[in-house]
């Protein structure tokens, strides 16, 4: 048994992996907004509690995950995102605290979903679907991932090619939009 602290984004006896912006090279889409950012700071974006006891098959491992608020831009603040080493792997989110969108892309990168992940909520994300977590609100989001032990994480694959979709904020909110389209509109401006 382990406990965890979602005000302090740790669970008792894990690992804890913080991901600061200097670390996101090449995650936002807007690199001039990346690089006027970095040179404000290096703030912390994001922290990983990872709890991985027993290996193999039929065990399961966990993550706290906690994003604090903030953009780069008009981008929100995210995670890297992942596609699972085995690829078949499906995971759960549990939404504890703040407001944030999941954005599913199949591995092919054909098709792009989105979902809200709020407090209370539960979001499946499937097998041979990246996936990346956004804090759309003002305070930090925190949830809960699960796991198969065997998953493990594929960062390089979704570095090579990122996410076809970007989480922007407007004045009616958050919106998803295409990244490429988003990159034509910073253009066009």
């Amino acid at each position: 048994m382990a406990r965890f602290n979602v005000d302090q984004g740790t669970i008792e006896g894990g690992e804890q992996v913080v991901r600061r912006l200097a670390d996101l090279e090449g995650v936002f889409a807007e690199r001039t907004a990346y690089n006027e950012a970095l040179r404000k700071g290096n703030p912390v974006v994001y922290t990983v509690s990872s709890l991985q006891g027993t290996s193999g098959d039929g065990e399961l491992h966990c993550g706290l995950g906690t994003i604090m608020p903030g953009r780069v831009g008009r981008e929100f603040h995210l995670t890297r995102g992942h596609i699972h080493a085995y690829r078949p792997a499906a995971e759960y989110y549990i939404g504890l605290r703040g407001n944030g969108i999941m954005l599913l892309e199949q591995e092919n990168g054909e098709g792009t979903e989105w979902c809200e992940l709020l407090p209370d909520r539960l979001v499946h994300v499937p097998g041979n679907t990246a996936h990346r977590t956004v804090n759309t609100g003002d305070e930090p989001l925190v949830y809960l991932g699960i796991y198969p032990a065997t998953a493990g994480h594929d960062y390089a694959a979704i570095g090579q090619r990122n996410f076809r979709s970007v989480v922007i904020a407007t004045a009616q909110g958050p919106r998803v939009m295409d990244r490429a389209r988003y990159l034509e509109e910073l253009l066009e401006h």
